[in-house]
């Protein structure tokens, strides 16, 4: 007999492998959310980064194109992130903007290579208040720098220099007709991103970045308000891939510390959201490695072609979620869009004045601020606070990548206070035998000043026999200390000690 054919198997995996019109519909439709979620904070980010508006849109695409198309976290949004302004623009504003590509390429193989080496994971173990302190201190910062831009003023370079120049602006502000209309208008697009979701209807129709920038648009175009707006000078001009030689910076410190920031950063900071959206649906899990390695390729294709930097997004990637997407093919989708809105419709930038997307940035800044975790964590992990605080403050005064270090360090040192637990327990066998002093736990140069003064509380006129082989842990500074200290003990106690008298004949 002549074997019945397969076909209709073959045709039943093969319509296993691709996704049904359900997910498909549903996917299109979340893209299309994302899209104009994106759109705003895309053009936002690059002004307040003082980069050309069309080189978020850049990052963007490329988000969804090469870091959504590759492995990792399926449901995560990836693009420019206002996490990296006050980075980029001090990176621009130090190296200039034809170094930006050098940085972001190479921050994106040194991911690759994090990723490749399964380093991703590794991130986890990053103390979670130096991460909310590093974006709470980036809140700050930002907030400060776009209070300028909403006046339509120029900020200062430094943390510091904006936040002192707040009172200077103010009366700036006060006496100019103009900064006053800028700032009516910039104002009036955050109390719209702070009251469009309390209508339902409206949010779910439109995200509430794109309804306030609309709103801040059309009224600015519709009274001819004479504030600045952005500057457009087109896709495929703004795209500046950086030259052979800007490649020569990277033999400096200053530039490799930049490096270094932007690779730490941006990828604590896409991981960290990973872990968020795994919590907000039920699919696969995010693989560390893999996304770690996708968000390097991106920024890598980003530095080639000299745009942002990325980061997973949660905004974006919550936005993506809460409207249904199933697959990688709404954020696939999303950059697709953005590609068609840039090739099509870049003029339409030219109408949103800039203090409407100085007013997002405001809004997503102070929305970076733990405010509402800082309570609870005061009551209960009060180290923990002052972790945070220490990494947000030190950002503020000096810049990223030191406030980072400074957070991680305070962290480490805080890890080492509370492990180094050391008591010291005395047995006393008679009068003419030395005291017994054992000293219990883990023994580091952290605890040293107390357990100093536990051993010179001891009876100074007794001899004294240490026992350390009940310590799990002795450093080296520990170690010569004790050993020190019961020499000198004993010694002060026989020079104290009269010698006995001799017996009568």
């Amino acid at each position: 007999m002549t074997p019945t054919p397969q076909r209709p198997e073959r045709t039943g995996r093969l319509s296993a492998l691709l996704p049904d019109r359900r997910t498909l519909r549903a996917d299109f439709t979340a893209s299309l959310v994302v899209f104009l979620v994106a759109l705003p904070l895309c053009v936002g980010v690059a002004v307040a980064s003082g980069v050309p508006a069309e080189l978020g849109l850049v990052t963007g695409i490329v988000g969804g194109l090469v870091t959504g198309f590759l492995p990792g976290s399926s449901l995560q949004v990836s693009g420019p992130a206002a996490g990296l302004t006050v980075l980029v623009y001090e990176a621009v504003q130090t190296h200039g903007l034809a170094a930006l590509g050098v940085v972001v390429l190479a921050a994106g193989v040194l991911q690759l290579a994090m990723g490749a080496l399964r380093l991703g994971r590794w991130f986890r173990a990053i103390s979670v208040s130096v991460v909310q302190g590093m974006l709470a201190g980036i809140g700050l910062v930002l907030i400060a720098g776009q209070l300028y831009a909403l006046a339509d003023a120029e900020a200062p370079g430094s943390g510091p220099a904006k936040i002192l120049g707040l009172g200077r602006l103010v009366l700036d502000t006060a006496g100019d007709t103009g900064a006053l209309t800028a700032l009516a208008v910039g104002a009036g697009t955050v109390a719209v991103l702070v009251l469009w979701p309390r209508w339902r209807a409206g949010a779910r129709a439109v995200p509430g970045p794109l309804a306030a920038v609309l709103l801040a648009t059309a009224v600015t175009a519709g009274f001819g308000l004479p504030i600045a707006r952005v500057e457009v000078q087109g896709l495929f001009e703004a795209v500046q891939p950086p030259a052979l030689g800007e490649f020569g910076g990277l033999a400096s410190g200053a530039m490799l510390g930049t490096v270094l920031a932007f690779t730490l950063i941006a990828s604590a900071e896409s991981l960290f959201s990973a872990a968020a959206v795994d919590r907000l649906h039920n699919g696969r899990r995010t693989d560390y490695d893999k996304e770690l390695m996708a968000q390097g390729a991106g920024n890598a294709v980003c530095g080639v072609l000299g745009a942002l930097p990325m980061t997973a997004v949660i905004v974006r990637s919550s936005a993506n979620v809460s409207a249904g997407a199933r697959t990688k093919a709404s954020r696939v989708l999303h950059g697709v869009w953005l590609l068609l809105f840039a090739a099509a419709l870049p003029a339409v930038l030219e109408l949103i004045p800039l203090s409407a997307l100085a007013g997002v940035l405001v809004h997503a800044g102070w929305k970076l601020i733990p405010l509402r975790q800082l309570r609870p964590m005061w009551r209960e992990h009060r180290a923990e606070a002052v972790i945070l605080a220490v990494t947000a403050l030190a950002i503020v005064l000096t810049d990223m990548f030191q406030g980072v270090l400074l957070g991680l360090l305070a962290s480490v040192v805080k890890t080492a206070w509370e492990t180094s637990h050391v008591h010291v327990e005395t047995e006393d066998p008679g009068d003419d035998e030395p005291l017994r002093v054992r000293v219990l736990g883990n023994a580091t140069f952290l605890r040293l000043p107390r357990l100093q003064d536990q051993l010179d509380a001891l009876p100074a006129d007794r001899r004294v026999e240490l026992h350390l082989d009940g310590l799990r842990h002795m450093d080296h500074a520990c170690g010569l200390a004790l050993s020190t200290w019961e020499e000198q003990h004993n010694r002060l106690v026989a020079a104290r000690t009269p010698a006995p008298e001799p017996a009568a004949g």
